[in-house]
């Protein structure tokens, strides 16, 4: 019988908030997207999956949240095995943010950040409280930016909505697929410095997918670099740099001559 998320309470003491264990994943075409990958992630710290396209990064992230299951292994939440917590259940904890935003078209900024809570049930006056905190937290002016729909947003908008959405429940994990791919250089930049400096206070266990080696040494403090679906390194940006695991890690992150 599937438990109930009361399971986040109960082993808040565990320091491993997410545990995979031993993960295989092939796909119905017989694409294999993951062999045997082992990886804890640490409550409170962000990793950053990094890799080329078509390494397992993107698959490795929807495992976490159940949007795909594997073919071996086992993936541990907080203590629990999410093959007994119920799916629904389990992705309403988790804040799930990805390129261009993922927003509802069809629902204003501040009804989007809302979604949530409201699948929880929470109070009207309790959605209001916490929606004006997010959209002042996240530099957005509620009452210009909160009636308007995603397609009246600029991108750096957008992607703030969609954290604040992602936040808006205050879920304990944040997975991140690309979030700010699609942005311009510097709104992608400012965005990334701003994200470092909001989780510095907010402490949410994050794991974040990109190809961008600047983005991934400057938001997580361990990396792990996969390749074909293994993972070759996982360490501190400072220790890759020092000393890539192989010369496929050294040529990706572009290390080879630096006497790294």
């Amino acid at each position: 019988m599937p438990q109930s998320m009361e399971y986040t309470r109960a082993q808040s003491a565990n320091p491993v908030m997410i545990d995979l264990r031993a993960i295989s994943k092939v796909y119905p075409d017989g694409h294999v997207a993951l062999r045997d990958l082992t990886l804890s992630v640490e409550r409170g710290s962000t990793v950053a999956l990094l890799g080329p396209s078509g390494c397992g990064k993107t698959t490795t992230l929807k495992l976490i949240n159940r949007l795909v299951n594997p073919t071996a292994g086992e993936v541990w939440v907080n203590g629990a095995n999410v093959d007994e917590v119920d799916p629904v259940t389990l992705r309403r904890h988790i804040g799930y943010v990805v390129q261009e935003a993922g927003l509802f078209p069809h629902l204003s900024a501040r009804a989007n950040v809302e979604v949530v809570p409201r699948l929880l049930d929470w109070s009207e006056s309790q959605r209001c409280v916490r929606t004006e905190e997010l959209f002042a937290l996240l530099g957005l002016d509620l009452a210009r930016h909160g009636p308007r729909f995603p397609a009246e947003l600029s991108g750096g908008q957008r992607q703030r909505v969609g954290l604040a959405r992602a936040i808006a429940a205050d879920p304990p994990i944040l997975l991140m697929d690309e979030p700010f791919g699609a942005l311009d250089p510097l709104t992608r930049r400012r965005l990334q410095i701003e994200f470092k400096a909001l989780n510095a206070r907010l402490r949410k266990t994050v794991v974040l997918v990109t190809h961008d080696v600047e983005e991934a040494f400057l938001l997580a403090d361990r990396v792990a670099v996969l390749s074909e679906g293994k993972l070759v390194q996982f360490a501190t940006p400072d220790e890759i740099r020092r000393a890539p695991a192989s010369e496929f890690v050294a040529s990706f992150l572009g290390l080879l001559g630096e006497g790294a």
